[in-house]
């Protein structure tokens, strides 16, 4: 009996580690770039520094929280390094990526409205 319940267990973990394996290799698969987003109109640099969601899904908002925490981080050591503010520091940055947003892809207006460049 004993026997028969390590394997049942084993059996599990298996199944377990083949169903992670392939969800992970899915959410790959179905995984979008930033560069992609950009270029379906999905996301957009915003005027703060930071991007925003133009369309919403699921992915497109974990792909957006994802880059604005790295741009935080950044931000945040930029402000500490030169002694200035976050605001400034999100200011500057804000103009920086709509500067160097590439034509077509869009950027937020100060309406708030998407626009393309």
């Amino acid at each position: 009996m004993n026997k028969l319940i390590k394997n049942s267990i084993k059996h599990s973990i298996k199944k377990v580690s083949l169903v992670l394996v392939a969800s992970t290799l899915a959410f790959s698969a179905w995984a979008i770039s930033l560069d992609q987003a950009k270029q379906q109109g999905l996301v957009g640099e915003m005027a703060n520094g930071y991007l925003g969601v133009v369309v919403a899904s699921s992915e497109t908002t974990s792909l957006v929280d994802m880059v604005n925490k790295k741009r935080k981080d950044i931000y945040l050591n930029l402000a500490r390094k030169n002694k200035i503010t976050m605001q400034q520091v999100t200011k500057l940055a804000g103009k920086k990526s709509i500067a160097k947003t590439q034509s077509g892809h869009l950027i937020q207006n100060t309406a708030g409205q998407w626009v393309k460049k």
